[in-house]
């Protein structure tokens, strides 16, 4: 975006790109030192499963608190105000229930299985398995295929670099070193770079939002957002603001999936070492899932008030007929910082929100790639793949997945905000994983066909994209097909299809007690890599 002529010059200086370049190349040697303890695929997708308390506990939040969380979190805070806050508060909760209770992810854990689509294969057959992780790795790629975007407007935001040209090379550059360490070191490079960007990144925030409210004074953040968005940018129930429906679903995305569904938090609870870690993991982490949508939330919040006391950039962030567009509202946070840290202090903090970019990207590339070879190569080739092919194979996808994204991030168009958007890809895994298990681990009469009809219910996902609406002619039904509304639709489809299709269609009796009996106990059939 253009702000040529909008009154704005970055304070970001010399020193700060010293303090950013000095942290990539630390993580670059981090991934050059861990290479040498990959031996196998445990290592290399679970770090051997030897995670204790401390270090499980910051690479779950360091990886869930990566920039492009810090960059949709800000922008519903600066869309919809404190209301926003909502979304925090539910996943923290969620987290902290599944803790107490070990739902979903102690069976995981017990079971020693390394994806979710291992279980599938387990509880149900190996075709199950098979087209639940084809579904798992669409979904997870096409969730993060606005990374590299959101990383983009946040380094031309911070740094002054707004040319298209010089953006672009950022974000190669991002995505080579990212490529680079997590190819080489796998979950165990991933880990230890987690820890290092977890402590950055927690104290980079902090103070940026210390500096933010003591700027602009908490008195007139508060006044500002209630004269601009009234009740509803306090009430998230507020018909006028995210309303009862949306608060609904973030319950289920926010909360629920965020960490006992989605791959790549339950790949920490497999990582663990042991039940009582995951427990504790999940407990403490809690704190975490609150935290890292609250503060960006109110990073957001800020900039709001920011642009719209400025007397020249208002026109571009804030104008009054609302006419911003979703990237516009999505690099207000960091051209928000860019105006009010001091050199030094933004070098800091750019280094951190960078450390969350690499953090996040490493952790899903790994995951989509293991994905991928474990559940759809490794079965479909009857398990003949060896370790040494399966350890090639999910390098090469890490690299493949990653010049996909690149060009996806040039080339679709954000119609709406982007957590809307990862939250609608998201859906079409994660409302037929839901289904798969709970039903699989608390439901002994759970069939193979309620399986692949509650897959495939998560296709519906896609009416809540704007592109999608408009390619299929929808686009004037674009007000009744929000996201929040088709993923509550979808997520009841899914779990229709699996009740139904179960009773209709039941497994074999001694098939159904074999497999129930496997879950209950944990009973191991390992994946054989010969």
């Amino acid at each position: 975006m253009d702000l040529t002529g909008a009154g704005y010059v970055s304070n970001f200086s010399s020193l700060d790109w010293v303090i950013v370049g000095a942290y990539l190349l630390l993580s670059v040697a981090i991934g050059l030192y861990v290479r040498r303890y990959v031996g196998d695929m445990a290592d290399y997708v679970v770090a051997g499963r030897a995670l204790k308390s401390r270090l499980a506990i910051a690479t779950m939040v360091g990886s869930e608190l990566g920039l492009v969380t810090v960059m949709y979190a800000a922008q519903k805070g600066f869309t919809g105000g404190f209301a926003a806050f909502h979304i925090g508060v539910v996943a923290g909760i969620a987290a902290l229930v599944v803790g107490v209770t070990g739902f979903i992810v102690v069976p995981l854990r017990r079971m020693g299985v390394m994806t979710i689509p291992e279980f599938y294969e387990r509880r149900f057959t190996r075709g199950v398995r098979v087209m639940g992780g084809a579904i798992l790795a669409l979904a997870g790629i096409l969730n993060m295929g606005l990374f590299l975007k959101a990383g983009s407007l946040f380094v031309g935001g911070l740094t002054g670099l707004t040319s298209d040209v010089e953006i672009k090379i950022v974000m190669t550059v991002l995505l080579l070193l990212v490529l680079f360490y997590t190819t080489l070191g796998g979950m165990i490079s991933v880990v230890i770079t987690d820890y290092v960007q977890f402590v950055i990144l927690s104290a980079g925030m902090l103070v940026a939002c210390g500096l933010a409210v003591r700027h602009l004074g908490w008195g007139n953040i508060v006044d500002t957002v209630r004269a601009s968005y009234g009740d509803a940018g306090f009430d998230p129930f507020h018909a006028e603001g995210f309303g009862p429906s949306y608060v609904i679903w973030q319950i289920f995305v926010a909360g629920l999936v965020s960490c006992a569904v989605w791959q790549t938090a339950v790949m920490r609870a497999c990582a663990a070492e042991s039940i009582a870690v995951v427990k504790r993991l999940y407990v403490w982490s809690s704190i975490g899932f609150l935290i890292r949508f609250m503060i960006p939330n109110l990073l957001g919040v800020c900039a709001f008030v920011y642009f719209t006391q400025h007397e020249t950039m208002s026109v571009r962030f804030t104008p009054g007929d609302g006419s911003a567009s979703s990237e516009t509202t999505l690099m207000a946070m960091p051209v928000f910082l860019s105006q009010v840290l001091p050199v030094g202090l933004i070098g800091l903090v750019g280094a951190a929100m960078l450390a969350a970019f690499m953090s996040t990207h490493d952790s899903y590339l790994l995951c989509w790639s293991s994905v991928l070879t474990q559940d759809v190569a490794g079965p479909l080739s009857g398990e003949r793949l060896t370790t040494r092919l399966r350890l090639v194979l999910t390098r090469v996808l890490v690299v493949v997945i990653g010049v996909f994204l690149l060009l996806w991030s040039l080339w679709y168009p954000l119609k709406q905000d982007m957590w809307d958007y990862m939250a609608v890809t998201g859906a079409i895994y994660f409302t037929g994983a839901f289904s798969l298990l709970v039903c699989g681990i608390y439901w002994k009469r759970a069939s193979t066909v309620g399986a692949y009809a509650s897959l495939l219910c998560g296709f519906g996902a896609l009416l809540g994209l704007g592109p999608f609406q408009e390619v299929c002619g929808l686009h004037s039904y674009a007000e009744s097909l929000t996201a929040d509304r088709v993923g509550l639709a979808t997520v009841s489809a899914s779990v229709i299809a699996m009740i139904v299709g179960s009773l209709v269609f039941p497994n074999r009796k001694g098939v159904t007690d074999e497999v129930r009996g496997s879950v209950k106990s944990g009973a191991s059939t390992e994946v054989r890599n010969r």
